[in-house]
């Protein structure tokens, strides 16, 4: 090497052999170049980036083999023995070089005011030997002409027209878009944009390694995107498949100031757009205002301001001092048309380096003064400050002077630190700009002892770092799904989707979203256009399916359908429709809930099939109701009850059907009864009809009919009977209806199931019924006209004493507060009058009944056996109230507390008392039937008509009965066997007139018939 100042070497200003091809983008000069290079058997290409120069390389070796190609840049060197064609960059360039052809690409650089030196000396010194290419814009004919003289220029046209679209928002564009902005920042964020609308871009910045960049071009060549975010960057040479360019920003930073875009370099940029014979448009978007007309004709024109000046350094330094050394590169331009550039990065870190007490001294020979220039030409890649910087190039410069090559020990510490692909883009981009400075390092002869081994592993490193930041800039700004998905819509091809058991849905391998019976649903991360477009592909890719699943859906059985509570029918799990009222409240309709791609006889079948089940579901719960509603046998006044019984959905308050009930002859009850129906005290009811399932779907289609799904108590009272609560407490806020549609009837603060309510009248009924002196006391019984409220009723409703007196009020009953003494010993009284007359009537009984069991029916027998039983509990028990009356003045301090005597009320008590406030329910419940003469209001005695039934029977009764205070109710005999009408002659006291005996026809199926059975039996 050659260290002494050299006489300048003359300038070339000779232009012969030397041909310019200038023109727009989209002219082919690249793909001449390569051409003519490859038409000689030597040649040397150089490029503006490191990436065309990779692509360049691959198209070459693809014609002529790779051990024919050599690529050298800063970073990499592949040269094969014996190549005979070199693609380099620029920079990367010998200043002379002896091969038969030379091409400058994108030559208008050489007025850059950073790089613009090193093209301008290579335009000038760097000759082939046969032919020489200069490539680049037309601006650049006059100032080649002028320093050139004898050049011979070539023009090319355009090959495809360049038109102005205007300003479109971003979310406007179209696709195959390059959108073009010059901060970091500003290009995340566009991206971020475009994956959430359109499914993903591609990110090119020349901060990116060129591998990295590689990637995401091919991502968007492609077709895997439709967008391209980028700098400046994609109008140096790239050649890509770009249909229109968007400018996002206007002004840039030059690496001096902010400034606007020349309209030189807008064509530039705006030329990427259209390839080939294919046209191309360009605009703006952002915050970017419109172009003006002018500059719109310009670039639509290709016509330019000429550069008038290029970038020159000398290339003659002095290397005999640091001085010498600055004041050579400070040497002014020689000729007009050149200028002296601005201090570059080699140039300022030089500068900083003749500062620096620990190497100005180092640098005392022109050898290592040649060296110390050569460390300064270290390029920086992590854009940090100047002093920074040098401390870098310090460090290495003091390593080749002290040791001859770089500290292995310094080198594996700066290269382990890069060595990690964590962190997010900007952490890896920072990692990938320092390992490419340790890589420029491996590439500089003699700066490393296993310089080999050096390269192969910042090589490594770097690859995997482009890697990892092209993997996060993929997972950042590009959805995959979304983009593979349109791509396949573009191509109109069939699309492979797969279904899970679980309903998800994946098309060509992306997770599109859930197929829930026949509706798709799009995956919940997915938003915008981007679902719009995910819901076509998927739509496309489920065609089949629909048809297919349609099929499976009219062979399903039954059991493979349920019916939630809020209404929505489903089909194993998915739902499938939404259940609604019909005309009748026991046929409700049902609307599919399917997408529009069901259609035609597929839909058909679905329809057909709900439809089916929904009626056999309804048929099945509701038996009972369905039966009573389509049993046309009935007629007259049991048609009638029937249809009452179905419009209230199973439940009657007797009160309300009295004259209904009394007109109704043995066969229309047993009738009623095999359909399910019960005639109790209080209520007319379907039992079958008092569990979970038959309540929830009433309390559904009720809710349907009234609109009333969304009203407060919904549901939960049904919950309540599945917890199997006999009575609960009511809350204000639910809806009453909801109450009674469950099997509860409203007893002031709490409800009480319905029948529930007819088991306690079960318990009144004998403790109402029963004589003094009339064989033993039932458990409750006081006085023939009175009761108290036993341990067995509040067990069976679940409530307390405080409940019972609030629940027997609202039912019509009425309390008498007495003296616990006094009932103690009127119980004892009555309880010893009952043991006295036990055995003899045991005896009678003996006498008059066979030694064989008379009855073995297996439904009386139980009956018997269970009232003896009972008997017999009570007589042991007798003895007990006596004792504690007796024992209570001693062992009580204070007065016993009143024991409450219930009654039956009638009707006039309470309607002329203007002083009893009781609850609408109690006045309600003021009417009902009540137990009479052993028999529950309502109910049939021993197989006949209780002609009483209903509160106005009762009430008739009652009048008819009631002859002055302390007067007892005569009984039901004073009405005729008849059917429960009346005799029509008027009343006679005294004596009972003879009544005709009339056969009775029973009606075998009632338990009461069995009892007279049983009677009858004894008798003989």
């Amino acid at each position: 090497m050659n260290l002494m100042p050299t006489p300048e070497l003359p300038l070339i200003l000779s232009g012969r052999d030397v041909t310019a091809v200038l023109g727009p983008t989209n002219t082919g000069k690249t793909h001449l170049a390569i051409e003519r290079m490859l038409a000689h058997q030597t040649g040397m290409i150089g490029l503006p980036l490191r990436l065309l120069a990779r692509e360049v390389y691959n198209r070459v070796a693809e014609r002529v083999g790779l051990a024919n190609v050599a690529l050298i840049t800063g970073e990499e060197k592949i040269q094969p023995p014996g190549a005979r064609y070199a693609v380099c960059t620029v920079e990367a360039m010998p200043r002379q070089t002896d091969v038969d052809f030379v091409a400058i690409d994108e030559v208008q650089l050489a007025n850059d005011l950073e790089r613009g030196h090193i093209f301008t000396d290579r335009i000038l010194h760097l000759r082939g030997r046969q032919e020489t290419l200069l490539l680049g814009a037309a601006t650049m004919r006059g100032i080649l002409e002028k320093l050139l003289r004898g050049i011979s220029v070539v023009t090319r046209p355009r090959l495809s027209n360049l038109a102005y679209a205007g300003s479109k928002k971003i979310t406007r564009l179209p696709p195959r878009t390059a959108i073009v902005a010059f901060a970091a920042d500003e290009v995340y964020s566009i991206a971020e944009l475009i994956r959430r609308q359109n499914g993903g871009a591609a990110v090119v910045m020349g901060a990116l390694s060129p591998r990295t960049r590689n990637a995401q071009v091919d991502l968007y060549q492609s077709g895997d995107v439709d967008y391209l975010v980028a700098t400046d960057a994609i109008g140096m040479g790239l050649n890509l498949d770009v249909d229109h360019v968007a400018f996002a920003q206007d002004r840039k930073f030059d690496g001096y100031q902010f400034r606007d875009l020349s309209p030189g370099e807008i064509g530039q940029i705006a030329g990427r757009a259209g390839r080939h014979l294919r046209d191309g448009t360009f605009g703006v978007t952002g915050q970017v205002s419109g172009f003006s007309e002018e500059l719109v004709q310009r670039v639509e024109s290709h016509n330019f301001d000429s550069v008038k000046i290029l970038q020159w350094r000398t290339a003659r330094f002095d290397f005999s001092s640091i001085d010498a050394l600055k004041r050579s590169i400070d040497t002014p331009a020689p000729v007009e048309g050149l200028t002296r550039a601005l201090p570059a990065v080699d140039q300022q870190a030089l500068e900083y380096l003749s500062k620096d007490p620990d190497i100005a001294p180092l640098a005392n020979t022109p050898e290592r003064v040649a060296l110390l220039w050569d460390v300064c030409a270290l390029p920086d890649y992590r854009k940090i400050a100047p002093a920074q910087h040098a401390d870098i190039i310090a460090s290495i410069y003091t390593d080749l002077v002290k040791h001859g090559h770089v500290n292995e020990t310094y080198m594996g510490e700066q290269v382990h630190r890069a060595d990690t692909t964590d962190g997010d883009i900007d952490a890896l981009s920072r990692r990938i700009a320092q390992i490419r400075t340790w890589t420029f390092v491996s590439h500089r002869p003699g700066w490393l002892a296993d310089q080999a081994h050096w390269q192969e592993k910042t090589r490594e490193i770097e690859d995997r770092l482009s890697d990892a930041l092209h993997e996060r800039l993929t997972k950042r700004f590009v959805d995959r799904r979304t983009s593979v998905l349109m791509r396949r819509l573009r191509e109109n091809t069939m699309l492979e989707a797969e279904i899970s058991p679980a309903g998800d849905v994946v098309v060509e391998g992306h997770h599109v979203g859930r197929l829930d019976g026949f509706r798709f649903t799009t995956d919940s991360q997915i938003d915008g256009t981007d679902a719009k477009a995910v819901k076509a592909a998927a739509q496309k890719a489920l065609a089949t399916e629909f048809d297919n699943r349609a099929e499976r859906f009219a062979a399903s059985a039954n059991g493979d359908f349920a019916l939630a509570s809020d209404g929505t029918l489903r089909w194993i799990g998915a739902p499938v429709a939404s259940v609604v009222s019909g005309e009748q409240p026991l046929k409700p309709r049902a609307v599919l809930l399917a997408d529009e791609q069901l259609t035609g006889p597929a839909r058909d079948k679905v329809a057909a099939r709900v439809d089916r089940f929904l009626a056999h579901h309804v048929d099945t719960v509701l038996k009972p109701l369905v039966d009573l509603a389509n049993a046309d046998a009935l007629v007259g006044i049991t048609r009638g009850l029937a249809f009452q019984l179905v419009e209230n959905f199973g439940v009657l308050q007797r009160r309300d059907v009295a004259e209904d009930v009394r007109g109704l002859d043995q066969d229309s009850r047993a009738a009623l009864r095999r359909l399910g129906v019960r005639f109790g005290a209080y209520h007319v009811f379907l039992p079958a009809l008092l569990k979970p399932a038959p309540a929830g779907l009433l309390t559904l289609l009720w809710a349907l009919k009234e609109d009333a799904k969304d009203r407060p108590g919904y549901g939960d009272v049904v919950q309540v009977l599945s917890a199997g609560r006999t009575s609960v407490v009511t809350d204000p806020a639910f809806d009453p209806s909801f109450y009674r549609l469950g099997g509860y009837r409203l007893l002031g603060r709490r409800a009480v199931r319905i029948d529930i309510l007819e088991r306690l009248a079960d318990l009144i009924r004998p403790a109402l019924a029963w004589k003094p002196g009339v064989g033993t006391r039932p458990d409750g019984a006081y006085d023939g006209t009175r009761f108290v409220v036993t341990p067995a009723m509040m067990s069976i409703l679940g409530a307390t004493a405080d409940d019972m007196e609030e629940i027997l009020k609202n039912l019509g009953y009425r309390s008498e507060a007495t003296d616990a003494t006094v009932v103690s010993a009127k119980v004892a009284e009555l309880d010893a009058v009952a043991q006295t007359t036990a055995p003899q009537e045991t005896a009678k009984a003996a006498s008059t009944t066979p030694a064989a069991e008379p009855v073995g029916d297996p439904i009386v027998k139980p009956v018997v056996e269970a009232v003896e039983a009972v008997a017999v509990a009570v007589a042991e028990e007798a003895s007990a109230p006596v004792a504690e009356t007796a024992a209570a003045p001693a062992v009580a301090e204070e007065a016993p507390k009143p024991v409450l005597l219930w009654r039956q009320a009638p009707r006039f008590e309470g309607r002329h008392n203007n002083n009893n406030r009781r609850s609408q329910g109690a006045r309600e419940n003021q009417r009902e039937p009540q137990a009479r003469n052993g028999n529950a209001p309502g109910e049939e005695r021993q197989g006949r008509p209780n002609r009483n039934a209903g509160p106005q029977g009762e009430q008739r009764g009652e009048r008819r009965d009631f002859r002055g205070k302390g007067s007892k109710p005569v009984g039901a005999d004073r009405f005729k066997q008849d059917g429960g009408k009346p005799s029509g002659k008027p009343q006679q006291h005294g004596k009972r007139p003879e009544r005709e005996e009339r056969p009775v026809k029973i009606d075998m199926d009632s338990p009461f018939a069995k009892l007279l059975a049983l009677k009858e039996q004894m008798k003989k």
